[in-house]
């Protein structure tokens, strides 16, 4: 118990001294109380859309937002694909350059309020704010040039 304590208390410490090579994995961990398999599970209840991601033979990989009925607004199940996009991605070795951008014109309206308003507390609104925030710090902190388009 006392070391589960320790290692909680002193991790965010460790993760603020992270030299400019090192990759940042996660903002929030199990010791803020995050779990990430129990939000995504809530999630997935609120379908549609997708997350695409198509990596090039040249090294360029296309991260696609296609929701493009609801202005490609971030639904449940796309917040967890967007978080698998950027495992994918941490573990192409070929990567050189990432596009992102939105279907049908659109880059991203935000989140899906439809999903936003149906998260039941204010804790798993919190806990659907730390999936993003972990997933989009990752995606950032990659070595990859990026483009919005």
């Amino acid at each position: 118990m006392a070391l589960h304590l320790r290692k909680c208390f002193l991790l965010p410490i460790r993760s603020r001294l992270v030299l400019p090579q090192q990759r940042i994995k996660s903002v929030y961990t199990t010791c803020d109380g995050f779990n990430e398999e129990e939000i995504r599970e809530k999630l997935q209840r609120f379908p549609g859309g997708s997350v695409d991601l198509s990596k090039q033979t040249s090294g360029i990989a296309v991260l696609t937002v296609n929701n493009p009925g609801r202005m490609n607004a971030f639904t449940g199940t796309m917040m967890g694909e967007l978080k698998d996009r950027v495992d994918e991605l941490e573990q192409w070795t070929d990567g050189k350059g990432l596009i992102v951008q939105g279907a049908a014109s659109t880059f991203c309206s935000g989140s899906d309020l439809n999903a936003v308003r149906a998260i039941s507390n204010p804790q798993d609104g919190m806990k659907m704010c730390m999936l993003m925030q972990n997933t989009l710090t990752r995606l950032l902190s990659e070595n990859t040039p990026y483009q919005i388009k």
